[in-house]
């Protein structure tokens, strides 16, 4: 089966070279790969336009909708992972909406791309399957929180959790809103053992007043619980722009 994408302006895929701007790679020149579809809907979601689809009455703060044609493009695999080659890079970062929801494609879509290294960006509900699984080398894991709006029944799945905590390759990254979000992510710590150097805590927001008002309190939270501190240098750099 094809891959189904984000587009960056109608008509184009979502693929493109820039700099990782969250997480434990922040900085490092990479390849992205964006693709369409979500299992979940937060409502600050930045890229809403991969699973906001006209009709869809899943809630978002924007309350904005974004048409599906126009915002969706199918390729194939071989043609993407030419599109993906073709930036020269020795890292590929696979982010939507949720990328593991097309697993069997991209699984196929990384044995065109047998020297790249690979990073997924989850929100940690799907697993990969095994043929995908053994391509990759990074899982950045991003479970929401209860301000992201999804229920924790459908958001924080305990045997995914498990299993991404005992991952070496597992990173996770926690979207911060308020102070008291921290509260929740220092219980899911305690619950799924996650080690405090593995965690990072990021401001949620699209421009750069946001992230640094909110950096100024969650420093010293990070700090004190031991938990890294990510960025969002792609914010501060491009603004909150697609292909970037």
């Amino acid at each position: 089966m094809p891959l189904t994408l984000a587009t960056q302006s109608p008509g184009e895929p979502e693929i493109f070279a820039s700099l990782q701007g969250e997480g434990p790679s922040a900085g490092m020149p990479v390849a992205f790969l964006r693709l369409s579809r979500c299992n979940l809907a937060c409502q600050w979601c930045d890229t809403a336009y991969t699973w906001h689809f006209a009709g869809d009455e899943r809630p978002h703060r924007s309350g904005e909708t974004f048409d599906r044609k126009a915002n969706q493009l199918v390729l194939g695999e071989a043609d993407v992972a030419s599109r993906i080659a073709a930036l020269g890079q020795g890292r590929l970062v696979i982010t939507g909406g949720e990328p593991l929801l097309q697993g069997g494609a991209l699984a196929r879509m990384l044995e065109h791309l047998p020297d790249i290294a690979v990073e997924v960006e989850t929100n940690g509900t799907v697993a990969a399957p095994p043929r995908l699984d053994v391509r990759i080398d990074q899982y950045n894991v991003s479970p929401k929180l209860a301000h992201s709006g999804n229920p924790a029944d459908l958001a924080l799945l305990p045997e995914r959790l498990d299993a991404y905590a005992t991952d070496p390759r597992a990173w996770f990254k926690f979207v911060i809103a308020a102070p008291g979000d921290v509260d929740e992510v220092l219980a899911l710590q305690a619950r799924y053992r996650f080690r405090p150097g593995r965690v990072f805590l990021m401001p949620e927001g699209t421009d750069s007043a946001t992230l640094r008002a909110r950096a100024e309190w969650l420093a010293p939270l990070c700090l004190e619980h031991g938990f890294r501190m990510s960025d969002r240098l792609h914010i501060h750099l491009y603004g909150d722009t697609r292909g970037t």
